[in-house]
């Protein structure tokens, strides 16, 4: 890796040692050495951090995978920034594959829109860049001041399509809502297949019924907010049956979305796909947090396999559910982490991820197999430099040919 490793340091902000899995698997990538830090709770279960290592002057990366206990997650967060701007260090950035709170993002009824507390939180803390992934909405980027870079996983998941679903040529995209539907189209035309849209499903908590345009509520009388206004009447939505916009008979059906959590929408969106014709179903999202009771839901559904990113760790729930698949996207985290450091532009991660995700194991394996044939005892060689090796492959492909 081409950077100068005394002017970085990556921590793990998790306290339990069964969320720094991704930190690891970052930290390897890159070929670094995990910096030392002790998180853990007081027996009153306050938060504390000790970095027992010297970060001023440096690039400091914080990776925070999101654990069950999303508060404690959140002050770990908080106080490891804190720490660290405290401690002189000249960035700051965390790297937060799944943003907690995301869903939290709209103003309903007398609620308050919670991803904005959470942005200016982890400013005022002291955070410098955050680094993300496949946000609930893609405008909680302007909750923040700094810059934020909402990396995608979908090329990742296409990949796994191509490669690992059979005929997946047979298969058709379907969204499980309306508000889905964009996300449905992308993959859609990225692997050239039909789209199915479910609509009249049970309505969600993100409709525009409890977005807060209803307070004060309606009234009957016009003339008892005032008497002069005469306000029309509000005419209350019906859902309609559930109908599936879209052939499904016969095929494959793909169900798609950011975040599945409370899965008995899916598994509703799957018995419908099953009685119009669909034979499997897979269901794909970047963000698997399965809370409760969701492994043994889907174990008796009839959904064939989920698939789903290692954003957030859940090696317990695939022990209650062989149906749940794990895509690794270590390798864009990483490079992000990289061309960050090293002032290189990002936007090479949106352009050519599609390659990045389909080339890098191939070159990686290419040239283990030169240096090794090269030199046997070449097996010692750190994975770091072969990883560099196949960065400024992929970044200059021109160059080396």
């Amino acid at each position: 890796m081409n950077v100068t490793k005394g002017g970085l340091a990556l921590f793990s902000a998790n306290s339990s040692a069964a969320y720094t899995e991704l930190a690891r698997k970052i930290t390897e990538r890159l070929g670094v050495e995990p910096g030392k830090v002790q998180v853990y709770q007081e027996a009153n279960r306050e938060t504390r951090v000790q970095i027992q290592e010297s970060v001023r002057g440096k690039d400091v990366f914080i990776i925070q995978s999101v654990s069950k206990d999303v508060n404690t997650t959140i002050m770990e967060l908080l106080i490891m920034i804190y720490a660290s701007k405290t401690s002189c260090a000249k960035n700051i950035i965390g790297v937060v594959p799944y943003f907690p709170y995301s869903k939290q993002c709209k103003m309903r009824k007398r609620g308050s829109i919670v991803s904005k507390l959470l942005a200016s939180m982890m400013c005022k803390a002291g955070l410098t860049h955050l680094i993300t992934m496949d946000l609930h909405q893609k405008e909680i980027q302007g909750f923040f001041n700094i810059p934020v870079d909402n990396l995608r996983a979908s090329p990742f998941l296409l990949q796994y399509i191509q490669e690992e679903v059979p005929d997946y040529r047979n298969a058709v995209i379907v969204a499980k809502s309306p508000a889905s539907a964009k996300r449905a189209q992308s993959f859609a035309e990225r692997l050239r297949l039909g789209i199915a849209v479910i609509h009249g499903e049970v309505q969600d908590a993100e409709s525009d019924l409890v977005d807060g345009r209803h307070s004060p509520p309606t009234v009957k009388n016009a003339a008892a907010i005032h008497p002069s206004l005469e306000i029309p009447m509000s005419i209350p939505k019906e859902k309609p049956p559930i109908t599936v916009v879209g052939d499904v008979g016969g095929r494959i059906a793909i169900i798609v979305d950011d975040i599945i959590d409370d899965v008995d929408s899916f598994i509703a969106a799957a018995d419908t796909l099953k009685e119009r014709g669909a034979y499997k179903i897979y269901v794909m999202a970047t963000h698997g947090l399965l809370s409760s009771d969701a492994p043994k839901l889907i174990e008796e559904s009839a959904i064939d396999e989920v698939v789903v990113t290692n954003t957030i760790p859940h090696e317990i729930q695939k022990l209650q559910c062989h149906k749940i698949k794990t895509v690794d996207i270590s390798m864009i985290l990483s490079e992000a982490i990289r061309r960050i450091h090293n002032g290189e532009s990002m936007s090479y991660l949106f352009r050519n991820i599609e390659q990045l995700a389909g080339r890098t194991c191939g070159t990686i394996t290419m040239l283990a197999s030169v240096v090794m044939a090269l030199n046997p005892r070449a097996l010692k060689l750190h994975f770091s430099c072969v990883y560099s090796l196949s960065s400024i492959i992929l970044t200059h492909p021109v160059s080396l040919i």
